[in-house]
């Protein structure tokens, strides 16, 4: 049996904002500031969204769910990642695995880690030992280190038989 095996790059950011909640890798942190967006503003699922559609060359995120859209305002980002995963079936792929990096300066993410890749895990229906979350600052540079936002980055494999 032949397999097709593709790659996929994700990139995303979002600024802080007052007022709202953290929600990164599907779920809730604990901090006093939140991601703002359309959606939840999950910045490392949307990067993961992306890295999965661009894999199977399926354009990215904001074409499938786009911010000018009603349907999308403050949906929880697990939902769009659930979509995604669908989308990418019905072409025929499955993940292989996700290897994502978020870069913020606070709250420290490292404890939140094992919580994300199990969530994250369990949307995409695929073993949490597929899902690679690592954290990392800007060491006080840029808008990450002035604390003005969080980027997260996310590679995904996705393989289908041919």
């Amino acid at each position: 049996m032949n397999m097709n095996i593709r790659i996929g790059f994700g990139y995303d950011m979002h600024r802080l904002k007052e007022g709202r909640p953290l929600w990164i890798g599907g779920i809730q942190l604990e901090y006093r500031l939140g991601l703002d967006g359309h959606s939840d503003a999950d910045v490392l699922i949307h990067a993961i969204c992306d890295a999965l559609l661009g894999a199977a060359n399926l354009r990215d995120i904001g074409y499938h769910f786009p911010d000018s859209s009603s349907n999308f305002k403050d949906i929880d980002s697990k939902n769009l990642l659930r979509e995604t995963i669908s989308l990418l079936q019905s072409k025929g792929y499955t993940v292989g695995n996700i290897d994502a990096t978020v870069c913020a300066e606070q709250p420290k993410l490292n404890p939140y880690i094992p919580s994300m890749q199990e969530k994250l895990a369990e949307v995409m229906g695929i073993a949490s030992d597929a899902v690679s979350i690592k954290a990392t600052t800007s060491e006080k540079m840029g808008f990450v280190g002035r604390e003005e936002g969080i980027t997260a980055y996310a590679v995904a494999l996705v393989s289908k038989s041919v």
